[in-house]
């Protein structure tokens, strides 16, 4: 178990609201940036690039998130945190001077390949400085940010494109990332791995070449056409040639521990489930909302916040209860939860009503906020110092890594249901969701299409309840006792 190599640390406070502040910039990001897309797009044009805005950010992003988190463990934590944030600042001013949609999609990829520090280095300068038993109550102040930036930032984003210019949406985190940075270099001491050891190079390059080469399959997949086979061949044979690099390295980028310890496989093989596990709400529930019950996209916006509002209250809740009970039951509670919740989905139906559909991915949000809070803190317990920045790092990689596959394989579902039960349409889903097209059907027709768009996404919603299920069997490997 890991034990903080330092004495404790003065001002603590201090640096959990610098690192609540950094997180708090990262994850407001998403949400701000697709309530201004629209306008965005109404003024750049390139309607056809839309989906790359989000999906390169996320890319380089997911690339970089292990490359980070070794970096801290042999540079130190603030060199790192500032060498990120800053390219992440300075990709943000970018993206306010994109004059047209291909330098938004470049300018949006050297923002993500400093987002990738941003995550995995809050959440490991938080347990530099927090001893293991205080890490659980800290993490529901951590996860609280999320829930709060799913809130503000598509109001936020909302009020700026209506009363100033889209670019700013792009700055309004530059202030919030100088003040934390300042916040960190006055209060936080540095700390890093004493030995002289340098990244491994090649490694980093089979690495990002593997999952850019992935994900970018997995993102793209309906666009790419068969050009997603040689992407996928590709990935395989760079994670093959990581594999065989990693094992004759002096110095791997993926520690040998990482592999040996049952804890933080079982706390990645966790996260991975989660995050494939929250992509049947997040990116088909508002489908059912908007496209089977006839909502407005306000409506699918509340009822999806319902996750974000019960992500941060069960991660609070988890830390005290991994402290009087153990790590195990917490994360088998979570799971239990995220069942229900996956299971409740199942039994919405055309006519169900808003608050339903809210229900259910609040009682999701609860299962994934105690879950994935109880895979970091067992990890981050379980980890030596020396690598807990890689540690922290895979954690959020497994579960970025999880939502692109999660993706993939319920909009692959998805599209298999569709083309079985309605051949004759080309983009079914669409023409419900699109106001103008929907009216123009004919009743009987809009109602055989509703009802055959609802069983596909039915089906989404049970490889969901699959998902959730391996969380469960996961949650068992994970060890039973309490935070030390």
């Amino acid at each position: 178990m890991s034990e903080t190599t330092h004495a404790p640390v003065a001002h603590r406070h201090w640096i959990l609201i610098a690192s609540m502040l950094a997180m708090f910039m990262a994850a407001i990001e998403v949400t701000i940036v697709a309530t201004a897309m629209p306008t965005i797009v109404a003024e750049l044009g390139g309607f056809s690039q839309f989906g790359w805005v989000f999906s390169i950010y996320l890319l380089t992003q997911a690339v970089t998130v292990p490359i980070y988190g070794r970096l801290a463990d042999l540079w130190g934590r603030k060199r790192v945190f500032f060498i990120g944030t800053s390219l992440f600042l300075l990709g943000s001013v970018l993206c306010g001077f994109a004059s047209h949609m291909g330098w938004l999609i470049l300018f949006r990829a050297f923002q993500g390949l400093g987002a990738g520090a941003i995550m995995p280095l809050t959440a490991t300068i938080i347990a530099d400085v927090y001893q293991p038993k205080e890490r659980a109550n800290i993490q529901g102040w951590l996860s609280s940010v999320w829930g709060v930036s799913a809130i503000i930032g598509p109001l936020t984003g909302a009020w700026i494109v209506q009363h100033f210019n889209w670019a700013l949406i792009f700055w309004v985190n530059v202030p919030i990332g100088i003040v934390s940075m300042l916040m960190l270099a006055r209060w936080f001491p540095e700390s890093r791995n004493e030995e002289r050891q340098k990244l491994n190079l090649a490694g980093s390059g089979w690495l990002m070449l593997a999952v850019a080469a992935l994900l970018t399959a997995l993102l793209q997949a309906e666009t790419l056409g068969y050009w997603v086979v040689a992407l996928l061949l590709l990935a395989g044979l760079a994670g093959y040639a990581l594999l065989r690099h990693e094992k004759h390295s002096g110095e791997p980028l993926f520690p040998l521990a990482l592999w040996q310890n049952r804890t933080i496989v079982a706390g990645n093989a966790g996260n991975l489930v989660i995050g494939a596990a929250m992509m049947g709400i997040s990116a088909f529930l508002p489908t059912w909302i908007q496209g089977v019950n006839g909502g407005t996209p306000l409506q699918a916006g509340s009822a999806l916040a319902m996750m974000s509002i019960g992500w941060p209250l069960a991660s609070t809740l988890s830390g005290r209860l991994m402290q009087r009970t153990s790590y195990r039951f917490t994360a088998q509670t979570g799971s239990f939860l995220l069942i229900i919740g996956t299971a409740m989905l199942l039994t919405l139906h055309s006519d169900s009503s808003v608050l339903h559909a809210g229900l259910s991915a609040f009682v999701i949000g609860t299962g994934m906020g105690m879950t994935s809070t109880t895979f970091l803190i067992a990890v981050q317990n379980d980890a030596e110092f020396e690598i807990l920045g890689i540690c922290t790092a895979s954690i959020m990689f497994s579960r970025m890594l999880g939502s692109a596959l999660g993706t993939a394989v319920m909009g692959a579902v998805l599209n298999y249901n569709l083309l079985l039960r309605l051949p004759e349409h080309s983009d079914p889903v669409q023409q419900i969701m699109s106001q103008a097209q929907r009216d123009a059907l004919a009743p009987g027709n809009l109602r055989q299409m509703i009802g055959e768009i609802a069983t596909s996404l039915h089906w989404v919603f049970a490889v969901s309840v699959v998902i959730a299920l391996g969380s469960l069997v996961i949650a068992r490997l994970i060890p039973a006792r309490r935070p030390d």
